[in-house]
């Protein structure tokens, strides 16, 4: 289960967009403004990087986390879980993704802030598209067919090369992986357990999108559905963008596909929770509030009755 040399993040933000913040001053009207807009919101679309799940307990940057699940990379200097192109032995690099994939992907416990972002939703028309490959959505109570994740879903794998455009379950190779780990040294004790293509016996990775051998022809019909479900609301309805957590790491992904929604439909609204990238293009300055606070204090000040 080597990595692709390729990060897959796209350019920091332009430098000749014009950009401003709307942040209120007052954080408890820049609340009660976006709690006004989402209840009068006939459509609404969750749009979600990376920062609701580290919001949500998963940050990747977490040294202390980093340490408790991998004392040995931890000892080696590793701090954070971004590991592509780091090099490491197989059986090191395979027990990684099997404690980093295990812990992320399925953790058996309900998410609160994924569970209150639920709750806040309640029974208005919506759908998601998210950066986040963790499966937490739908995992928490949002319909996965109403979900799309262009980058990808831990809970499956792929052929490097790639040899098929299928994907597989990780979750047997996971657990023959745990089986044979040796966490004091975080490497995988049994060769026989590393995983390999079950089409072409070749290298296999978790079914991210790293570069250019991303099998992404599963993930793209719920794209299909979604550009549908925007195509066909009424050119008056009330759509909400709510976009938590996406910066400038691939920032094509979610933050600008966010802006362009929104720019696109006139009776549409943004609401950005991000405390540190708050800022929204001058274009959209009076249809989009900025809210820079933590998002697990704004949501749970949202779903609040």
């Amino acid at each position: 289960m080597n990595q692709p040399t390729t990060t897959g993040r796209e350019p920091a933000e332009p430098t000749d967009a014009a950009r401003t913040s709307t942040a209120p001053t007052d954080p408890a009207d820049a609340v009660a403004t976006a709690r006004s807009r989402l209840q009068d919101a006939d459509h609404l679309l969750i749009a979600a990087g990376a920062g609701l799940s580290a919001a949500a307990g998963y940050d990747y940057g977490d040294a202390d986390r980093v340490r408790e699940l991998f004392p040995s990379l931890h000892r080696l200097g590793l701090r954070s879980r971004y590991l592509v192109g780091v090099p490491l032995p197989p059986g090191m690099m395979c027990a990684y993704w099997a404690v980093h994939i295990d812990d992320i992907r399925f953790s058996r416990a309900p998410n609160p802030l994924y569970q209150r972002l639920r709750q806040l939703v309640g029974d208005t028309d919506h759908w998601v598209m998210t950066s986040n490959v963790d499966a937490l959505f739908a995992r928490n109570g949002f319909d996965p067919a109403r979900i799309f994740a262009p980058q990808g879903d831990y809970g499956r794998y792929q052929c490097v090369r790639p040899c098929t455009r299928q994907t597989w379950p990780i979750r047997p190779v996971i657990d023959r992986l745990l089986a044979a780990l040796d966490p004091d040294h975080g490497t995988i004790t049994d060769s026989a357990a590393l995983p390999v293509c079950p089409n072409c016996g070749g290298e296999v990775f978790p079914h991210v999108r790293v570069g250019p051998e991303f099998v992404d022809d599963a993930l793209m019909p719920a794209g299909h559905r979604l550009t549908r479900w925007l195509r066909t609301r009424p050119a008056d309805a009330r759509l909400v963008v709510l976009e938590i957590g996406a910066g400038f790491n691939t920032p094509g992904v979610i933050r600008f596909p966010a802006e362009r929604v929104t720019h696109s439909r006139p009776h549409t609204r943004l609401i950005r929770i991000n405390e540190g990238h708050p800022d929204v293009p001058d274009h959209l300055a009076d249809r989009a509030l900025a809210l820079a606070h933590p998002a697990q204090r704004v949501i749970a000040a949202l779903a609040r009755p």
